[in-house]
């Protein structure tokens, strides 16, 4: 009779990782499939306070395209990868990142907020179908510090993406309306579609692969909600993202309205941000050569709470200086946090890589979209629920660690 599920994946069974220029290539492109989150998040920031007129709406209205955006992103990878189990990598990501071309069309010619909300959560959907992908695909190859090594050279692109999207908006402001940005993000779209068709190898082969189902997946997913430490792995990383989307969806309003800062000299904020999410991370990667990935999140989210509460105290004073070193020592926080957390919460299932990094990806999507919409409910003219949302969030991802990730010592 045949088998209703392949047997379990060993680690010495993973594919070879490729070396030389197919690395290179192969971490610009997962980079690039990364960075189709951020580059749809952060793009159209600098166009916010234009869309509210354009729009007639308010700021919380325009903010829910952001959160619908990040739901969107959370179902498709809860969607995309137990079939990535199933069907292997390259075929997902190539229909994600296809319809994320065509559903960025679809955001350019919106008549309203409630319109627009709607196409980014199936925008959101397209390009989570290749964010849970390229997480698999890592897992596939590596796995314990080498993994996480891995991840911290993706924060490498994942960073500049949200360093060069409000500027690229800004750029394309410029010229055109914000709809144009998301003609620019169709055209991204079109470009990363080639490049997957032509460059991105196939990591799963079909002797590995899972053939059980409905019922399979759902074993799979029992059995990763089950497990404590996974759990809180992925808890203390969307909770690491709320604070961090708090930032991405309420820092326009912050610097443009509170502090009065321009377009430009926003986005030069937002990318000096940036900078410092990527140098961290690739400190990060030297540091694993040293040290384990957990003290290496453990220390980094005790900063990141030290950071936020200093952040709460600049807003509270109405200080631009204050609140601009908090947070650009936060973000660099969260470029160490990230990539770890990451790989600690998938080297525990390298049998289900595509299943543990859709729970993953979508736990961290929904916790930051439950979160960010607090940060405008909590009223306009004020720098304070930006700043009470991130520090909130990075005490409670702390805590998490702390209690739900520790594991009993053989005695």
């Amino acid at each position: 009779m045949p088998h209703a599920t392949a047997p379990p994946a060993r680690p010495d069974e993973r594919v070879a990782a490729p070396t030389g220029r197919s690395a290179v290539v192969l971490v610009a492109l997962l980079g690039a499939i990364t960075a189709v989150g951020p580059l749809s998040l952060d793009t159209y920031l600098p166009a916010f306070p234009d869309m509210t007129d354009d729009l007639k709406a308010s700021q919380a209205q325009v903010q829910l395209s952001l959160t619908t955006c990040l739901v969107g992103i959370a179902l498709g990878q809860l969607v995309t990868g137990p079939l990535s189990d199933r069907f292997g990598r390259r075929l997902p990501v190539l229909v994600g990142v296809g319809a994320y071309t065509l559903m960025s069309l679809l955001c350019a010619v919106v008549p309203s907020a409630g319109t627009l909300a709607a196409a980014r959560l199936a925008q959101g959907f397209a390009g989570g179908m290749g964010v849970v992908v390229a997480r698999a695909v890592v897992r596939d190859l590596y796995s314990g510090r080498e993994a996480a090594k891995y991840f911290s050279r993706l924060t490498l692109i994942f960073g500049i993406a949200p360093m060069a999207a409000p500027a690229l908006g800004s750029l394309v402001l410029r010229f055109g309306d914000w709809r144009a940005i998301f003609v620019t993000l169709a055209v991204i779209g079109a470009l990363l579609a080639a490049a997957v068709a032509w460059r991105l190898p196939e990591t799963l082969p079909a002797s590995r692969r899972s053939t059980g189902g409905l019922a399979a997946t759902a074993a799979a997913g029992r059995a990763l909600l089950t497990d404590r430490v996974f759990l809180g792995y992925a808890l203390a990383q969307g909770l690491a993202f709320a604070a961090l989307f708090a930032y991405i969806s309420g820092s326009s309003f912050v610097f443009q309205d509170v502090f009065g800062v321009s377009a430009d000299a926003f986005s030069l904020i937002f990318g000096v941000n940036a900078l410092a999410l990527v140098a961290a991370g690739q400190l990060n990667a030297r540091l694993l050569d040293r040290f384990e990935p957990r003290p290496l999140l453990v220390r980094p989210l005790g900063v990141g709470v030290l950071v936020a509460l200093v952040l709460l105290v600049g807003a509270l004073l109405g200080s631009l200086p204050l609140v601009a070193v908090a947070l650009f020592v936060f973000l660099g926080s969260l470029g160490m946090v990230m990539p770890n957390g990451t790989a600690l919460a998938l080297d525990r299932h390298p049998a289900r890589a595509g299943t543990a990094a859709a729970l993953l990806g979508t736990i961290t999507s929904l916790v930051g979209a439950i979160v960010a919409p607090l940060v405008g409910l909590g009223g306009e003219g004020s720098a304070v629920p930006m700043a009470v949302v991130v520090a909130g969030a990075a005490v409670a991802s702390l805590a998490v660690i702390g209690t739900l990730t520790r594991t009993r010592r053989v005695p």
